[in-house]
């Protein structure tokens, strides 16, 4: 009967069962976790190459040198507006419910454990990172920013080259379209991955949902769901120009995906699938905005770093002017740039921000006990904010075939 099932259907049924088993089994579910980490080994196994071979064939593609830099441009202008609002509506959201307010911290059981702070690093040193000094050191280290800035050269070189680069071009079309088939090989077992994953997160950490973060993790769930309503929809509507209840039922599955995996650059290959083969985006346009999406543009870890500073403010009662949290928004935006699309990847900027606002890292210890299930929503904001993005320049570019999206 599955097989009569679509993939992105057998995905959200795998993930209604893992909720199902993690409700009923609780701890006893972790038997199954080496499933979940077998389907997250072999999506970081493919992460990597997919997104070389994308990133380069599609920029190659672009023969147009103009409408290259014209979607890069559009590209890099939709990701950074968007982090920046987004960081300013976690930061609304934040005041008006005052996740922090009334806590007593001595209540709390907060671990003796200290977390080690670091510094965030400037523009120019974040700039300086994007840079490979060795593109294969960076393969090898699955540094996707480093990664993507190398397609990127040598796909516009290939570009300039035309003819002359022709066999460099037919190279790497082969080289995605052999990735394609590995994906779609290990998506295959997809349903079974996302089942475990979640049941085996419910079951480690479902109870504590319920306890001292509860107003944190509301207040973090809300201001994502204020990020989809006041800014995800107007875009969709009036810049994308398709059908949102359409939009919705179409990126369901790739929810289930983020919400296991909790991991951008881990349902890139999911996103890529259901954008270009359901939503009717051109290959050569998703094949470029996903990728440096899933590295870049982090919506829903803005939302919760601007949270999670106010919260901590709040418990110690430390005031933060209005020049405070204009460097808060600012400060979000490059730690979400510089963040990497894994998970966990959260609590380490979470603790550079705190430190360098000047608050305590001590609550750091169990926010970082209840992060999976903060994850959960921040990764899939991050990418429904790269689909968002991606639709909006399709529309623009005409490269969106409206009746795919329809169907």
């Amino acid at each position: 009967m599955m097989k009569q099932f679509s993939l992105s259907t057998k995905v959200a049924i795998g993930f209604v069962i893992g909720i199902v088993l993690g409700l009923i089994f609780k701890e006893d579910i972790l038997i199954i976790k080496p499933i979940g980490t077998i389907f997250l080994t072999l999506i970081k196994m493919i992460v990597v190459p997919l997104v070389f071979f994308s990133i380069a064939s599609s920029v190659a593609g672009i023969d147009n040198i103009q409408r290259l830099r014209r979607i890069g441009t559009q590209t890099l202008l939709y990701y950074v507006l968007t982090t920046l609002i987004a960081g300013c509506i976690g930061l609304f959201v934040a005041h008006l419910l005052k996740p922090g307010a009334g806590i007593d911290i001595a209540a709390l059981p907060i671990s003796a454990q200290t977390m080690e702070s670091k510094e965030i690093p400037g523009i120019g040193q974040t700039l300086v990172g994007m840079f490979p000094a060795n593109p294969f050191q960076s393969l090898v280290e699955g540094n996707l920013v480093q990664v993507i800035v190398f397609s990127l050269f040598l796909g516009i070189s290939v570009v300039l080259l035309g003819e002359k680069a022709q066999l460099v071009k037919n190279l790497m079309n082969t080289g995605t379209e052999v990735m394609y088939k590995m994906t779609s090989l290990v998506m295959a077992f997809s349903p079974y991955g996302v089942a475990a994953l979640i049941a085996c997160s419910i079951g480690e950490y479902g109870i504590q949902i319920f306890g001292p973060l509860a107003r944190f993790i509301l207040t973090d769930y809300l201001g994502l769901l204020a990020v989809i309503l006041s800014m995800y929809l107007l875009m969709l509507k009036f810049i994308a120009k398709v059908p949102v209840g359409m939009f919705f039922k179409k990126i369901l599955p790739i929810w289930a995906v983020t919400a296991s995996t909790t991991s951008s650059s881990g349902t890139l290959p999911v996103t890529t699938e259901i954008v270009e083969k359901k939503m009717g985006v051109h290959n050569e346009l998703a094949q470029f905005t996903l990728p440096v999406g899933a590295t870049m543009n982090m919506n829903g870890a803005v939302v919760y770093y601007a949270a999670a500073v106010i919260f901590v403010s709040q418990i110690y009662g430390v005031e933060l002017d209005l020049t405070s949290q204009i460097i808060l928004i600012l400060l979000t935006a490059l730690v979400s740039i510089g963040s990497p699309g894994i998970p966990g990847g959260g609590i380490v900027m979470t603790v550079m921000l705190l430190s360098t606002m000047g608050l305590p890292l001590e609550i750091m210890g169990l926010i970082a006990g209840m992060y999976r299930i903060l994850d959960m929503g921040h990764t899939t904001l991050n990418v429904t904010g790269d689909v968002v993005s991606t639709l909006c320049i399709a529309r623009k570019e005409n490269m969106l075939d409206q009746e795919i999206f329809k169907s």
